[in-house]
């Protein structure tokens, strides 16, 4: 299997990005709120999340795209907190409600190595952007006791491009969800003011970094593999994100449509009038019209 790419760059580079993502953490500039909040001081953003890494579980998921999970599984690590707050949230309790516990970063790099141990593909960071000073503290500890398969940043797309740069050469596969191609739409249900504008960006400097999505035996080693999840309703958008997909990405992205959305967190609670398709699943006509879009535009890796 090709080497991951954390192991190729110079351990001195690898030290000297750990330090500035540690700076660009308090006042903290990680995400594209730019909160600033002096998180070293004990001050939280937006994220709720101090500088130690809060994690809600983790261990080998079967349950991602099948050359993420393959037949050892993803080493999955859900990280409490997230930079969105997106208010039908599938995991409502990890991403709003602090579930998870306090580890140091040598756990957290304990994490990684038992995860490989436990024969995973990949050491898979589930919204790891408010935490990756701790990440990348672990990560070279692990590398420095044989952490040797690759790193998955799994996203919602909101991503801030100055940090996707200080990641290149560190993350060998990146996953991002394009949620909303409408900037209300991210605004109203996930509090993400600018969402499309932003995706895009950072979408287009992932795909810079790592390419389309590379795979060895059915297992992806490195690239892009992105995401987007159906919502009910919200047909038009969709539409919109496969096109610019295989527009200004490429047309051979690995994409998969995801269906799996139910009424989940707040939007039960609290949808918005406008939005009240969100109180339902997506039908099955919904998913094979945006199957069918992606294919006609051309997208058909991860959806034959």
């Amino acid at each position: 299997m090709t080497t991951p790419v954390y192991r190729t760059i110079p351990r001195d580079t690898l030290i000297s990005r750990t330090h500035t993502i540690q700076e660009r953490s308090s006042p903290c500039i990680l995400c594209p709120r730019h909160y600033r909040a002096l998180r070293s001081d004990g001050e939280y953003g937006f994220c709720r999340t101090g500088i130690q890494p809060h994690v809600a579980s983790f261990g080998p998921h079967f349950g991602e795209e099948q050359p993420i999970s393959g037949t050892g599984g993803s080493g999955t690590i859900f990280f409490t907190g997230c930079t969105m707050g997106c208010r039908f949230c599938q995991n409502y309790e990890i991403s709003h409600e602090r579930m998870g516990r306090e580890l140091t970063k040598q756990d957290l790099a304990n994490i990684y190595l038992h995860l490989q141990a436990q024969g995973c593909h990949n050491i898979n960071l589930v919204t790891p952007t408010h935490q990756l000073p701790a990440i990348l503290k672990a990560l070279l500890i692990a590398s420095d006791t044989g952490l040797h398969i690759p790193i998955v940043y799994n996203t919602g797309g909101y991503e801030d491009p100055d940090t996707l740069q200080l990641l290149e050469g560190i993350i060998d596969i990146y996953m991002p969800d394009f949620k909303f191609a409408d900037e209300r739409t991210g605004r109203i249900l996930a509090h993400t003011p600018d969402y499309p504008e932003i995706c895009k960006v950072a979408l287009c400097e992932m795909h810079r970094q790592v390419g389309d999505l590379i795979l060895e035996n059915g297992i992806a080693t490195y690239g892009l593999l992105l995401r987007h999840l159906l919502l009910p309703g919200k047909g038009e958008e969709t539409e919109k994100i496969i096109r610019f997909i295989a527009d200004q990405i490429s047309p051979n992205t690995w994409l998969n449509i995801m269906d799996q959305y139910r009424p989940a967190g707040d939007i039960r609670r609290s949808c918005p009038d406008e939005y009240s398709d969100l109180l339902r699943r997506v039908s099955d006509e919904e998913v094979t019209r945006a199957i069918r879009i992606a294919q006609e535009y051309g997208l058909i890796r991860g959806l034959e």
